[in-house]
Protein backbone atom coordinates (compact mmCIF):
# COMPACT_ATOMS: atom_id res chain seq x y z
CA UNK A 1 0.00 0.00 0.00
CA UNK A 2 2.76 2.67 -1.00
CA UNK A 3 -0.14 5.29 -1.39
CA UNK A 4 -1.16 4.97 2.36
CA UNK A 5 1.44 6.95 4.23
CA UNK A 6 1.06 9.64 1.45
CA UNK A 7 -2.68 9.80 1.68
CA UNK A 8 -2.62 10.62 5.83
CA UNK A 9 -0.71 13.60 5.69
CA UNK A 10 -2.59 15.45 2.76
CA UNK A 11 -6.29 14.60 4.50
CA UNK A 12 -4.44 15.88 8.02
CA UNK A 13 -3.96 19.18 5.49
CA UNK A 14 -7.03 18.96 3.84
CA UNK A 15 -8.66 19.79 7.56
CA UNK A 16 -6.62 22.16 8.62
CA UNK A 17 -6.82 24.15 5.29
CA UNK A 18 -10.85 23.85 5.04
CA UNK A 19 -11.35 25.01 8.15
CA UNK A 20 -9.27 28.29 7.70
CA UNK A 21 -11.04 28.92 4.43
CA UNK A 22 -14.31 28.08 5.23
CA UNK A 23 -14.35 30.87 8.06
CA UNK A 24 -12.76 33.53 5.42
CA UNK A 25 -14.86 32.63 3.07
CA UNK A 26 -17.76 33.08 5.31
CA UNK A 27 -16.06 36.57 6.48
CA UNK A 28 -15.59 38.01 3.01
CA UNK A 29 -17.99 36.58 0.64
CA UNK A 30 -15.36 35.77 -1.59
CA UNK A 31 -16.60 32.49 -3.21
CA UNK A 32 -18.62 34.30 -6.34
CA UNK A 33 -16.08 35.58 -7.40
CA UNK A 34 -12.82 33.18 -6.79
CA UNK A 35 -15.03 29.67 -6.51
CA UNK A 36 -12.51 27.83 -4.89
CA UNK A 37 -12.59 29.76 -1.67
CA UNK A 38 -16.25 27.77 -2.47
CA UNK A 39 -15.67 23.78 -3.04
CA UNK A 40 -12.33 23.31 -1.48
CA UNK A 41 -13.72 24.14 1.91
CA UNK A 42 -16.30 21.15 1.12
CA UNK A 43 -13.36 18.86 -0.01
CA UNK A 44 -12.91 15.53 0.69
CA UNK A 45 -9.38 14.03 1.61
CA UNK A 46 -10.44 10.87 0.11
CA UNK A 47 -10.37 12.70 -3.39
CA UNK A 48 -6.51 13.69 -3.08
CA UNK A 49 -5.36 10.38 -4.77
CA UNK A 50 -7.97 10.14 -7.55
CA UNK A 51 -7.00 13.92 -8.49
CA UNK A 52 -2.80 13.64 -7.87
CA UNK A 53 -2.92 10.56 -10.04
CA UNK A 54 -5.36 12.26 -12.57
CA UNK A 55 -2.68 15.55 -12.85
CA UNK A 56 0.05 13.27 -13.27
CA UNK A 57 -1.69 11.56 -16.04
CA UNK A 58 -2.52 14.52 -18.11
CA UNK A 59 0.53 15.90 -18.00
CA UNK A 60 2.36 13.27 -19.36
CA UNK A 61 -0.13 14.08 -22.41
CA UNK A 62 -0.10 18.46 -21.38
CA UNK A 63 3.88 18.75 -21.97
CA UNK A 64 4.61 16.68 -25.64
CA UNK A 65 1.36 18.30 -26.64
CA UNK A 66 2.02 21.92 -25.74
CA UNK A 67 5.28 22.11 -26.66
CA UNK A 68 4.02 20.70 -30.55
CA UNK A 69 1.45 23.41 -30.27
CA UNK A 70 4.40 25.93 -29.66
CA UNK A 71 5.55 25.29 -32.80
CA UNK A 72 2.46 25.18 -34.46
CA UNK A 73 2.05 28.64 -32.88
CA UNK A 74 5.74 29.53 -34.47
CA UNK A 75 7.61 29.95 -30.63
CA UNK A 76 9.92 28.11 -28.95
CA UNK A 77 9.18 24.98 -27.04
CA UNK A 78 8.92 25.91 -23.71
CA UNK A 79 6.54 28.54 -24.34
CA UNK A 80 4.11 25.92 -24.87
CA UNK A 81 5.11 24.62 -21.48
CA UNK A 82 4.96 28.26 -20.07
CA UNK A 83 1.47 28.50 -21.64
CA UNK A 84 0.42 25.29 -19.66
CA UNK A 85 1.73 26.06 -15.56
CA UNK A 86 0.29 29.75 -14.51
CA UNK A 87 -2.89 29.77 -16.74
CA UNK A 88 -3.98 26.57 -15.41
CA UNK A 89 -2.59 27.68 -11.76
CA UNK A 90 -5.22 30.92 -12.46
CA UNK A 91 -8.17 28.60 -13.95
CA UNK A 92 -8.25 26.40 -11.07
CA UNK A 93 -9.09 29.47 -8.59
CA UNK A 94 -11.30 31.10 -10.69
CA UNK A 95 -12.89 28.55 -12.76
CA UNK A 96 -16.76 27.09 -12.50
CA UNK A 97 -15.60 23.84 -13.99
CA UNK A 98 -14.41 20.75 -11.75
CA UNK A 99 -12.35 18.98 -14.61
CA UNK A 100 -11.19 21.55 -17.68
CA UNK A 101 -7.76 21.20 -18.61
CA UNK A 102 -6.61 24.57 -19.34
CA UNK A 103 -3.51 25.80 -21.49
CA UNK A 104 -3.28 25.32 -25.21
CA UNK A 105 -5.29 23.88 -28.15
CA UNK A 106 -4.14 23.25 -31.64
CA UNK A 107 -7.38 25.73 -33.16
CA UNK A 108 -5.42 28.92 -31.16
CA UNK A 109 -2.35 27.57 -31.47
CA UNK A 110 -2.70 28.28 -35.65
CA UNK A 111 -4.32 31.52 -35.10
CA UNK A 112 -2.08 33.11 -32.79
CA UNK A 113 0.35 31.52 -35.55
CA UNK A 114 -1.23 33.97 -38.14
CA UNK A 115 -1.66 36.51 -35.83
CA UNK A 116 1.71 37.17 -35.48
CA UNK A 117 2.81 36.27 -38.60
CA UNK A 118 0.64 38.84 -39.96
CA UNK A 119 1.53 41.82 -37.17
CA UNK A 120 4.96 41.42 -36.79
CA UNK A 121 8.35 42.52 -38.98
CA UNK A 122 10.76 40.91 -36.52
CA UNK A 123 11.91 37.28 -36.45
CA UNK A 124 13.98 37.55 -33.08
CA UNK A 125 13.03 34.92 -30.85
CA UNK A 126 12.13 36.97 -27.68
CA UNK A 127 10.31 39.82 -29.76
CA UNK A 128 8.14 36.84 -30.83
CA UNK A 129 8.20 35.53 -27.42
CA UNK A 130 6.84 39.49 -25.56
CA UNK A 131 4.72 39.66 -28.97
CA UNK A 132 2.89 36.45 -27.73
CA UNK A 133 2.89 37.59 -24.36
CA UNK A 134 1.02 40.92 -25.52
CA UNK A 135 -1.34 38.86 -27.76
CA UNK A 136 -2.40 37.10 -24.33
CA UNK A 137 -2.65 39.85 -22.23
CA UNK A 138 -4.99 41.20 -24.86
CA UNK A 139 -7.07 38.19 -25.62
CA UNK A 140 -7.19 38.21 -21.47
CA UNK A 141 -8.13 41.98 -21.36
CA UNK A 142 -11.39 41.12 -23.76
CA UNK A 143 -12.51 38.37 -22.03
CA UNK A 144 -12.59 40.05 -18.56
CA UNK A 145 -14.45 42.97 -20.29
CA UNK A 146 -17.25 40.25 -21.66
CA UNK A 147 -17.23 38.76 -17.97
CA UNK A 148 -17.61 41.99 -16.81
CA UNK A 149 -20.78 43.04 -19.67
CA UNK A 150 -22.38 39.54 -18.66
CA UNK A 151 -21.59 38.65 -22.59
CA UNK A 152 -21.62 34.71 -21.43
CA UNK A 153 -24.51 34.29 -24.20
CA UNK A 154 -21.75 34.70 -26.54
CA UNK A 155 -20.79 30.51 -26.03
CA UNK A 156 -23.62 29.37 -28.24
CA UNK A 157 -23.26 32.49 -30.83
CA UNK A 158 -21.41 30.22 -33.27
CA UNK A 159 -23.83 27.57 -34.80
CA UNK A 160 -22.66 24.08 -34.53
CA UNK A 161 -22.99 23.06 -38.15
CA UNK A 162 -20.72 26.47 -38.78
CA UNK A 163 -18.63 25.69 -35.74
CA UNK A 164 -18.11 21.97 -37.39
CA UNK A 165 -16.65 23.62 -40.78
CA UNK A 166 -14.68 25.83 -39.09
CA UNK A 167 -12.74 23.38 -36.83
CA UNK A 168 -12.63 20.87 -40.12
CA UNK A 169 -11.06 24.12 -42.39
CA UNK A 170 -8.03 24.43 -38.87
CA UNK A 171 -7.81 20.67 -39.31
CA UNK A 172 -6.93 20.55 -42.95
CA UNK A 173 -4.97 23.82 -42.72
CA UNK A 174 -2.77 22.19 -40.04
CA UNK A 175 -2.68 18.93 -41.63
CA UNK A 176 -1.03 20.69 -44.96
CA UNK A 177 1.23 23.09 -42.60
CA UNK A 178 2.90 20.25 -40.97
CA UNK A 179 3.71 17.69 -43.90
CA UNK A 180 6.80 19.44 -44.36
CA UNK A 181 8.44 18.52 -40.93
CA UNK A 182 7.21 15.26 -40.79
CA UNK A 183 8.54 14.28 -43.92
CA UNK A 184 11.80 16.30 -43.12
CA UNK A 185 11.43 19.49 -45.41
CA UNK A 186 11.69 23.13 -45.28
CA UNK A 187 8.53 24.72 -46.55
CA UNK A 188 8.40 28.66 -46.11
CA UNK A 189 5.46 30.56 -44.53
CA UNK A 190 2.84 31.39 -46.48
CA UNK A 191 -1.16 30.93 -47.02
CA UNK A 192 -2.96 27.58 -47.46
CA UNK A 193 -2.44 27.01 -51.25
CA UNK A 194 0.96 28.64 -51.21
CA UNK A 195 1.43 25.68 -48.38
CA UNK A 196 0.37 22.91 -50.05
CA UNK A 197 1.85 24.09 -53.13
CA UNK A 198 5.05 24.21 -51.72
CA UNK A 199 4.81 20.89 -49.97
CA UNK A 200 3.80 18.67 -53.01
CA UNK A 201 6.96 20.62 -54.91
CA UNK A 202 9.50 19.73 -52.41
CA UNK A 203 8.70 15.90 -52.15
CA UNK A 204 11.56 15.21 -53.97
CA UNK A 205 13.54 15.76 -50.82
CA UNK A 206 11.49 14.38 -48.13
CA UNK A 207 14.11 12.44 -45.71
CA UNK A 208 12.91 8.62 -45.40
CA UNK A 209 14.74 9.13 -42.04
CA UNK A 210 11.78 11.31 -41.12
CA UNK A 211 9.08 9.66 -42.36
CA UNK A 212 10.22 6.66 -40.62
CA UNK A 213 10.03 8.30 -37.30
CA UNK A 214 6.14 9.98 -37.96
CA UNK A 215 5.17 6.42 -39.26
CA UNK A 216 6.33 5.05 -35.90
CA UNK A 217 4.98 7.99 -33.78
CA UNK A 218 1.73 7.74 -35.51
CA UNK A 219 1.86 4.37 -35.23
CA UNK A 220 2.20 4.73 -31.67
CA UNK A 221 -0.76 7.08 -31.15
CA UNK A 222 -2.99 5.41 -32.45
CA UNK A 223 -2.23 1.70 -31.33
CA UNK A 224 -1.08 2.51 -27.59
CA UNK A 225 -4.55 3.84 -26.87
CA UNK A 226 -6.33 0.29 -28.50
CA UNK A 227 -3.91 -1.64 -26.27
CA UNK A 228 -3.74 0.14 -22.84
CA UNK A 229 -6.44 3.44 -22.29
CA UNK A 230 -4.39 4.80 -19.29
CA UNK A 231 -0.87 4.88 -20.41
CA UNK A 232 -0.28 8.52 -22.03
CA UNK A 233 -0.21 7.51 -25.46
CA UNK A 234 1.68 11.04 -26.33
CA UNK A 235 4.30 10.09 -23.91
CA UNK A 236 5.19 6.81 -25.33
CA UNK A 237 4.76 8.35 -28.78
CA UNK A 238 7.55 10.42 -27.83
CA UNK A 239 9.79 8.26 -25.91
CA UNK A 240 9.69 6.17 -29.23
CA UNK A 241 10.54 9.00 -31.08
CA UNK A 242 13.52 9.85 -29.26
CA UNK A 243 14.65 6.56 -29.41
CA UNK A 244 14.42 6.05 -33.16
CA UNK A 245 15.72 9.50 -33.82
CA UNK A 246 18.84 8.48 -32.03
CA UNK A 247 19.33 5.32 -33.59
CA UNK A 248 19.13 6.85 -37.04
CA UNK A 249 21.73 9.36 -36.37
CA UNK A 250 24.18 7.05 -35.43
CA UNK A 251 24.10 6.35 -38.49
CA UNK A 252 24.54 9.87 -40.06
CA UNK A 253 20.33 10.14 -41.34
CA UNK A 254 20.19 13.46 -39.93
CA UNK A 255 17.24 13.72 -37.94
CA UNK A 256 16.64 16.96 -36.78
CA UNK A 257 15.90 17.50 -32.91
CA UNK A 258 14.52 20.65 -31.75
CA UNK A 259 17.36 21.55 -29.62
CA UNK A 260 17.84 22.65 -26.29
CA UNK A 261 15.08 24.42 -24.42
CA UNK A 262 16.78 26.83 -21.05
CA UNK A 263 16.07 25.16 -17.78
CA UNK A 264 13.88 27.18 -15.42
CA UNK A 265 10.43 28.46 -14.69
CA UNK A 266 9.15 31.75 -16.95
CA UNK A 267 10.18 35.13 -16.06
CA UNK A 268 7.82 38.52 -15.82
CA UNK A 269 7.87 40.26 -18.82
CA UNK A 270 5.34 43.45 -19.75
CA UNK A 271 3.48 43.59 -22.58
CA UNK A 272 4.65 45.91 -25.54
CA UNK A 273 2.16 48.35 -26.12
CA UNK A 274 2.94 49.65 -29.41
CA UNK A 275 1.48 46.30 -30.27
CA UNK A 276 -1.74 46.73 -29.30
CA UNK A 277 -3.28 48.17 -32.02
CA UNK A 278 -1.56 45.89 -34.48
CA UNK A 279 -2.91 42.48 -32.15
CA UNK A 280 -5.78 43.88 -31.74
CA UNK A 281 -7.98 42.46 -34.30
CA UNK A 282 -6.64 38.67 -34.12
CA UNK A 283 -6.83 38.95 -30.33
CA UNK A 284 -10.81 39.27 -30.27
CA UNK A 285 -10.85 36.15 -32.84
CA UNK A 286 -8.95 34.33 -30.05
CA UNK A 287 -10.93 35.30 -27.63
CA UNK A 288 -14.07 34.41 -29.56
CA UNK A 289 -12.42 30.76 -30.30
CA UNK A 290 -11.45 30.39 -26.56
CA UNK A 291 -14.37 30.96 -24.70
CA UNK A 292 -16.45 28.90 -27.31
CA UNK A 293 -14.18 25.74 -26.90
CA UNK A 294 -13.97 25.70 -23.39
CA UNK A 295 -17.50 26.45 -22.61
CA UNK A 296 -18.15 23.58 -24.91
CA UNK A 297 -15.60 20.93 -22.94
CA UNK A 298 -16.82 22.49 -19.49
CA UNK A 299 -20.21 21.32 -20.27
CA UNK A 300 -19.13 18.13 -22.38
CA UNK A 301 -17.70 16.94 -19.40
CA UNK A 302 -19.76 18.28 -16.68
CA UNK A 303 -21.44 15.43 -14.22
CA UNK A 304 -25.10 15.85 -13.32
CA UNK A 305 -24.21 16.54 -9.94
CA UNK A 306 -21.37 19.04 -10.74
CA UNK A 307 -21.94 22.91 -10.14
CA UNK A 308 -23.38 24.59 -13.35
CA UNK A 309 -20.84 25.91 -15.43
CA UNK A 310 -20.92 30.09 -15.25
CA UNK A 311 -20.20 31.31 -18.31
CA UNK A 312 -19.86 34.45 -17.65
CA UNK A 313 -17.42 33.69 -14.57
CA UNK A 314 -15.86 31.64 -16.60
CA UNK A 315 -14.98 34.60 -19.03
CA UNK A 316 -13.59 36.46 -15.97
CA UNK A 317 -11.31 32.80 -15.23
CA UNK A 318 -10.58 32.35 -18.71
CA UNK A 319 -9.52 36.07 -18.89
CA UNK A 320 -7.30 36.28 -15.82
CA UNK A 321 -5.43 32.81 -16.86
CA UNK A 322 -4.48 34.63 -19.78
CA UNK A 323 -3.43 37.92 -18.47
CA UNK A 324 -1.01 36.13 -15.93
CA UNK A 325 0.17 34.07 -18.79
CA UNK A 326 1.11 36.32 -20.57
CA UNK A 327 2.87 38.76 -18.12
CA UNK A 328 4.79 35.32 -17.52
CA UNK A 329 5.54 34.89 -21.32
CA UNK A 330 2.37 32.66 -21.88
CA UNK A 331 1.09 32.62 -25.19
CA UNK A 332 -2.96 32.40 -25.52
CA UNK A 333 -5.09 29.53 -24.54
CA UNK A 334 -8.26 28.12 -23.07
CA UNK A 335 -9.84 24.79 -22.39
CA UNK A 336 -8.85 21.73 -24.45
CA UNK A 337 -11.35 18.85 -25.08
CA UNK A 338 -8.30 16.11 -25.82
CA UNK A 339 -6.49 17.10 -22.38
CA UNK A 340 -9.86 17.81 -20.56
CA UNK A 341 -11.07 14.11 -21.61
CA UNK A 342 -7.90 12.48 -20.44
CA UNK A 343 -8.11 14.06 -17.32
CA UNK A 344 -11.74 13.01 -16.65
CA UNK A 345 -10.94 9.53 -18.08
CA UNK A 346 -8.31 9.39 -15.28
CA UNK A 347 -10.42 9.72 -11.99
CA UNK A 348 -9.95 14.06 -11.46
CA UNK A 349 -13.15 15.05 -9.18
CA UNK A 350 -11.56 18.75 -8.29
CA UNK A 351 -9.54 21.11 -10.38
CA UNK A 352 -6.85 19.93 -7.47
CA UNK A 353 -5.64 17.75 -10.55
CA UNK A 354 -4.71 20.84 -12.74
CA UNK A 355 -3.11 22.43 -9.81
CA UNK A 356 -1.36 18.19 -9.65
CA UNK A 357 -0.53 19.10 -13.61
CA UNK A 358 0.82 22.40 -13.29
CA UNK A 359 3.29 21.76 -10.65
CA UNK A 360 4.66 18.40 -13.25
CA UNK A 361 4.82 20.88 -15.83
CA UNK A 362 7.24 23.13 -13.42
CA UNK A 363 9.19 20.06 -12.23
CA UNK A 364 9.63 19.74 -16.14
CA UNK A 365 10.97 23.03 -16.76
CA UNK A 366 13.13 22.60 -14.07
CA UNK A 367 14.66 19.04 -14.37
CA UNK A 368 14.16 17.37 -17.99
CA UNK A 369 15.22 20.51 -20.02
CA UNK A 370 17.96 18.35 -21.37
CA UNK A 371 15.72 15.42 -21.62
CA UNK A 372 13.33 17.61 -23.93
CA UNK A 373 15.97 18.84 -26.41
CA UNK A 374 16.63 15.37 -27.88
CA UNK A 375 12.93 15.08 -29.29
CA UNK A 376 12.73 14.90 -33.06
CA UNK A 377 11.04 17.47 -34.74
CA UNK A 378 9.22 14.99 -37.20
CA UNK A 379 7.75 13.09 -33.36
CA UNK A 380 6.03 16.72 -32.67
CA UNK A 381 4.50 17.32 -36.22
CA UNK A 382 3.53 13.81 -35.89
CA UNK A 383 1.50 14.98 -32.34
CA UNK A 384 0.24 17.92 -34.26
CA UNK A 385 -1.13 15.62 -37.18
CA UNK A 386 -3.11 13.68 -34.81
CA UNK A 387 -4.38 16.62 -33.35
CA UNK A 388 -5.49 17.87 -36.84
CA UNK A 389 -7.34 14.67 -37.48
CA UNK A 390 -9.45 15.14 -34.75
CA UNK A 391 -10.51 18.46 -36.02
CA UNK A 392 -11.81 16.62 -38.90
CA UNK A 393 -14.88 15.26 -37.98
CA UNK A 394 -16.44 13.40 -41.20
CA UNK A 395 -19.17 12.16 -38.96
CA UNK A 396 -20.48 15.20 -37.93
CA UNK A 397 -20.83 16.34 -41.49
CA UNK A 398 -23.03 13.44 -42.36
CA UNK A 399 -25.05 13.97 -39.37
CA UNK A 400 -25.66 17.69 -40.29
CA UNK A 401 -26.06 16.16 -44.27
CA UNK A 402 -28.68 14.01 -42.84
CA UNK A 403 -30.88 16.38 -41.15
CA UNK A 404 -30.80 19.66 -43.07
CA UNK A 405 -29.26 19.91 -46.42
CA UNK A 406 -29.37 23.84 -45.69
CA UNK A 407 -27.15 23.58 -42.58
CA UNK A 408 -24.59 21.55 -44.39
CA UNK A 409 -24.27 23.85 -46.87
CA UNK A 410 -23.35 26.77 -43.71
CA UNK A 411 -20.59 24.20 -42.55
CA UNK A 412 -18.67 23.65 -45.78
CA UNK A 413 -19.21 27.54 -46.48
CA UNK A 414 -17.33 28.26 -43.66
CA UNK A 415 -15.26 25.07 -44.16
CA UNK A 416 -14.30 27.01 -47.52
CA UNK A 417 -13.91 30.11 -45.74
CA UNK A 418 -10.65 29.04 -43.52
CA UNK A 419 -8.88 27.19 -46.28
CA UNK A 420 -9.18 30.52 -49.45
CA UNK A 421 -9.15 33.12 -47.06
CA UNK A 422 -7.69 31.97 -43.74
CA UNK A 423 -7.89 31.83 -40.32
CA UNK A 424 -8.60 34.77 -38.74
CA UNK A 425 -10.85 35.22 -42.02
CA UNK A 426 -12.43 32.09 -41.34
CA UNK A 427 -13.66 33.71 -37.75
CA UNK A 428 -15.41 36.12 -39.63
CA UNK A 429 -16.86 34.38 -42.03
CA UNK A 430 -18.54 31.64 -39.03
CA UNK A 431 -19.74 35.02 -37.17
CA UNK A 432 -20.88 36.48 -40.02
CA UNK A 433 -22.98 33.01 -41.36
CA UNK A 434 -24.11 32.36 -37.76
CA UNK A 435 -25.71 36.34 -37.63
CA UNK A 436 -27.24 35.64 -41.17
CA UNK A 437 -28.57 31.73 -39.43
CA UNK A 438 -30.10 33.89 -36.87
CA UNK A 439 -31.50 36.44 -39.44
CA UNK A 440 -33.13 34.03 -41.41
CA UNK A 441 -34.84 32.45 -38.38
CA UNK A 442 -36.11 35.47 -37.07
CA UNK A 443 -37.40 37.02 -40.68
CA UNK A 444 -38.87 33.38 -41.74
CA UNK A 445 -41.16 32.71 -38.57
CA UNK A 446 -42.99 28.71 -39.13
CA UNK A 447 -46.73 30.23 -39.89
CA UNK A 448 -48.90 27.10 -41.35
CA UNK A 449 -52.55 25.33 -41.12
CA UNK A 450 -54.09 23.64 -38.57
CA UNK A 451 -56.56 21.08 -38.10
CA UNK A 452 -58.25 18.96 -35.59
CA UNK A 453 -57.54 15.33 -34.89
CA UNK A 454 -61.05 13.03 -35.21
CA UNK A 455 -62.15 12.48 -31.72
CA UNK A 456 -59.59 14.98 -29.87
CA UNK A 457 -59.47 18.39 -29.49
CA UNK A 458 -55.75 18.11 -30.56
CA UNK A 459 -54.83 20.63 -33.34
CA UNK A 460 -52.04 20.33 -35.77
CA UNK A 461 -50.42 21.16 -38.67
CA UNK A 462 -52.26 19.91 -42.11
CA UNK A 463 -48.97 19.59 -43.75
CA UNK A 464 -48.38 17.12 -41.91
CA UNK A 465 -51.53 15.91 -40.76
CA UNK A 466 -53.88 16.65 -44.28
CA UNK A 467 -56.75 14.24 -43.24
CA UNK A 468 -57.13 16.06 -40.01
CA UNK A 469 -60.57 17.61 -39.63
CA UNK A 470 -61.74 21.18 -40.81
CA UNK A 471 -64.50 23.17 -41.20
CA UNK A 472 -66.14 24.86 -43.83
CA UNK A 473 -65.19 28.61 -43.86
CA UNK A 474 -63.02 28.87 -40.87
CA UNK A 475 -59.18 29.26 -42.08
CA UNK A 476 -56.90 28.68 -38.47
CA UNK A 477 -53.19 29.27 -38.52
CA UNK A 478 -50.48 29.10 -36.51
CA UNK A 479 -47.86 31.30 -36.44
CA UNK A 480 -44.78 30.80 -33.70
CA UNK A 481 -41.68 32.27 -32.66
CA UNK A 482 -41.62 36.86 -31.72
CA UNK A 483 -43.83 38.67 -33.75
CA UNK A 484 -41.40 41.45 -34.54
CA UNK A 485 -40.80 44.11 -37.67
CA UNK A 486 -38.35 41.64 -39.11
CA UNK A 487 -40.71 38.22 -39.17
CA UNK A 488 -44.17 39.67 -39.71
CA UNK A 489 -43.77 40.58 -43.45
CA UNK A 490 -43.29 36.75 -43.82
CA UNK A 491 -46.05 35.42 -41.82
CA UNK A 492 -48.72 38.18 -43.61
CA UNK A 493 -47.75 36.98 -46.73
CA UNK A 494 -48.35 33.39 -45.48
CA UNK A 495 -51.51 34.24 -44.05
CA UNK A 496 -52.62 36.07 -47.18
CA UNK A 497 -51.76 32.90 -49.08
CA UNK A 498 -53.54 30.86 -47.17
CA UNK A 499 -56.84 33.36 -46.80
CA UNK A 500 -56.80 33.37 -50.98
CA UNK A 501 -56.46 29.32 -51.39
CA UNK A 502 -59.33 28.41 -48.85
CA UNK A 503 -61.60 31.84 -49.18
CA UNK A 504 -62.74 31.79 -45.61
CA UNK A 505 -65.44 33.94 -43.77
CA UNK A 506 -63.40 33.76 -40.25
CA UNK A 507 -59.42 33.29 -40.36
CA UNK A 508 -58.08 32.09 -36.50
CA UNK A 509 -54.49 33.19 -35.95
CA UNK A 510 -53.79 30.37 -33.18
CA UNK A 511 -50.61 32.95 -30.94
CA UNK A 512 -49.57 30.22 -28.47
CA UNK A 513 -46.43 29.35 -29.54
CA UNK A 514 -45.71 33.57 -29.80
CA UNK A 515 -43.44 34.84 -27.90
CA UNK A 516 -44.06 38.23 -27.98
CA UNK A 517 -45.26 41.08 -30.28
CA UNK A 518 -43.71 43.97 -31.22
CA UNK A 519 -45.25 47.37 -32.12
CA UNK A 520 -44.26 47.34 -36.03
CA UNK A 521 -46.13 43.84 -35.70
CA UNK A 522 -49.15 44.89 -33.92
CA UNK A 523 -49.34 48.05 -36.65
CA UNK A 524 -49.21 45.32 -39.41
CA UNK A 525 -51.55 42.88 -37.12
CA UNK A 526 -54.30 46.12 -37.02
CA UNK A 527 -53.44 46.80 -41.21
CA UNK A 528 -53.88 43.06 -41.85
CA UNK A 529 -57.58 43.03 -39.41
CA UNK A 530 -58.96 46.10 -41.46
CA UNK A 531 -58.04 44.47 -44.99
CA UNK A 532 -59.96 41.34 -44.12
CA UNK A 533 -63.07 43.14 -42.60
CA UNK A 534 -62.88 45.25 -45.84
CA UNK A 535 -63.08 41.68 -47.56
CA UNK A 536 -65.75 40.41 -45.46
CA UNK A 537 -63.55 38.09 -43.39
CA UNK A 538 -63.20 38.07 -39.35
CA UNK A 539 -60.27 38.13 -37.86
CA UNK A 540 -60.30 36.27 -34.34
CA UNK A 541 -57.36 35.91 -31.89
CA UNK A 542 -56.86 32.83 -29.92
CA UNK A 543 -54.22 31.62 -27.26
CA UNK A 544 -52.38 34.96 -26.72
CA UNK A 545 -49.80 34.46 -24.09
CA UNK A 546 -49.71 37.31 -20.71
CA UNK A 547 -47.48 38.98 -22.31
CA UNK A 548 -48.43 40.11 -25.41
CA UNK A 549 -52.20 39.77 -24.46
CA UNK A 550 -51.65 42.51 -21.76
CA UNK A 551 -50.39 44.72 -24.90
CA UNK A 552 -52.81 43.81 -27.56
CA UNK A 553 -56.02 44.49 -24.87
CA UNK A 554 -55.95 48.23 -24.78
CA UNK A 555 -54.06 48.66 -28.16
CA UNK A 556 -56.33 49.40 -31.53
CA UNK A 557 -56.24 45.42 -32.64
CA UNK A 558 -57.78 44.77 -29.21
CA UNK A 559 -60.46 47.61 -29.26
CA UNK A 560 -60.93 46.45 -33.00
CA UNK A 561 -61.63 42.35 -32.09
CA UNK A 562 -63.24 43.34 -29.08
CA UNK A 563 -63.72 39.71 -26.01
CA UNK A 564 -66.07 38.18 -28.55
CA UNK A 565 -63.32 37.74 -30.97
CA UNK A 566 -60.59 36.66 -28.44
CA UNK A 567 -60.47 33.05 -27.13
CA UNK A 568 -58.00 31.63 -24.55
CA UNK A 569 -58.03 28.10 -26.52
CA UNK A 570 -58.88 26.44 -29.95
CA UNK A 571 -61.56 24.16 -28.66
CA UNK A 572 -63.37 27.53 -27.07
CA UNK A 573 -62.61 29.36 -30.43
CA UNK A 574 -64.05 26.74 -32.84
CA UNK A 575 -67.17 25.73 -30.37
CA UNK A 576 -68.43 29.38 -30.64
CA UNK A 577 -67.41 29.31 -34.69
CA UNK A 578 -69.75 26.32 -34.50
CA UNK A 579 -72.74 27.71 -32.76
CA UNK A 580 -72.34 30.61 -34.79
CA UNK A 581 -72.56 29.35 -37.76
CA UNK A 582 -73.79 25.90 -37.58
CA UNK A 583 -71.08 24.06 -39.69
CA UNK A 584 -70.13 20.52 -38.93
CA UNK A 585 -66.48 19.24 -39.16
CA UNK A 586 -65.43 17.99 -42.39
CA UNK A 587 -62.18 16.26 -43.26
CA UNK A 588 -61.50 16.48 -47.50
CA UNK A 589 -62.71 19.03 -49.60
CA UNK A 590 -65.71 17.28 -50.92
CA UNK A 591 -67.02 16.79 -47.06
Amino acid sequence: MPWRGIDLLPAILVVEIKASMKATVQSTGLKDNIPILGWLPAYRSSWLRDDLLAGLTTAAVVIPQAMAYATLAGLPLEVGLYASLTPMVVYALLGTSRVLSVSVTSTISLITATVLRTSLAANDAMDIIVAAGTLAVLVGLLLILAGILRLGFLANFISAPVLAGFKAGIGVVILVGQLGKAVGISVPKGGFVETLLATIQGLDEASWAAISVTLLVLAVLILLPRMNRRFPAALGAMAAGILAALALNRTGAGVHLVGTIPSGLPSFQLPDLNLLRALLPGAAGIALMSFIESIAASRAFAEQDDPVVDANQELLALGAANVVGGLFQAFPGGGGTSQTAVNKESGARTQVAALATALTVALALLFLAPLVGLIPEPALAALVLMAAVGLINVEEFRAIARYRTAELLWALVAFGGVLLLGTLEGILVAVALSVLMLLYAANHPPAYAVGREPGTDIFRSLEDHPDDETFPGLLIVRVEGWMNFASVPNARDKLHELVVESEPRVVILECSAILDIEYTALMMLVEAERKLASAGISLWLVGLNPAPLERVRPSPLGQALGDERMFPNLGQAVGSYLEQFDTPGRTDDNG
